[in-house]
């Protein structure tokens, strides 16, 4: 398929939607300047862990059971000598630990083999690694190494499609749109504040669009499409919007 033609599958994204996405980011900046980030970490290797962890468990969680585990595997090395067995009874408490465990041996291996015991500064490197996916490496990539990048969780992907900033269909269009939407040096702080925004202020359950600081101008009309609300744009709903999963 010819470049032009993989091109025009791509929807054209409204002045009304980059109107709203400009809105929402002087938002965001107001309420959060400075964003910490959510994981306790001291270096690129124990930030990969944290958020290799982090799949299907809370960043609470996570920062409960690191310290244990860092204090014996706070490196490649260390982590690789200390084996899967050791390494799931440390994370017992967080959710699939058993996979998690042999992954985080597996990828302390290939670290010491391939890459000197580094963690590598690439995303095709990154995503080489055992248990590693896009949005770890994109995590590691934009707060370890300050690549830009735009992580998309849960709560990127919820907020981002109840906003119409996207048509929620997949998390890879939703990174898609956000990138499209934001300008590239932003896109490091806009993801922490997103995350932040969203379990502060907009829960996808018991949630009150007429209150919220960004639903209340930028919350999709209930019942529009998905596509419609892309065409749409900054259109203000005629009510609010109901509750969504996450």
């Amino acid at each position: 398929m010819k470049p032009s033609a993989v091109a025009k599958q791509v929807p054209r994204l409204s002045p009304g939607v980059r109107a709203k996405a400009a809105r929402i980011q002087v938002a965001l900046d107001r309420l959060y300047p400075t964003v910490p980030i959510p994981l306790d970490h001291t270096d690129p290797f124990t930030l990969l862990v944290a958020v290799a962890l982090s799949a299907q468990t809370t960043d609470k969680k996570v920062n409960q059971i690191t310290p244990r585990l860092f204090e014996v595997a706070g490196t490649p090395a260390g982590m690789a000598a200390l084996g899967s067995d050791a390494i799931r009874e440390l994370i017992r408490e967080v959710g699939l630990a058993p996979t998690k465990a042999r992954n985080l041996e597996a990828m302390a291996r290939r670290l010491l083999t391939d890459f000197g015991g580094e963690v590598p500064r690439s995303f095709e490197a990154l995503e080489s690694l055992p248990g590693v996916g896009h949005k770890t490496a994109s995590v590691v990539m934009s707060q370890a190494f300050g690549v830009p990048a735009f992580p998309v969780d849960t709560h990127i992907h919820r907020l981002a499609t109840r906003w119409g900033l996207t048509d929620g269909s997949s998390v890879e269009t939703t990174e898609r749109d956000l990138k499209r939407l934001f300008p590239e040096s932003s896109w490091n702080l806009l993801h922490l504040q997103i995350i932040f925004f969203g379990r502060e202020y907009c829960p996808a359950r018991g949630h009150n669009p007429a209150v919220c600081p960004i639903c209340s101008f930028a919350a999709r009309p209930e019942g529009e499409s998905r596509s419609r609300a892309r065409q749409r744009g900054s259109r203000p709903p005629k009510r609010p919007t109901a509750p969504e999963g996450s």
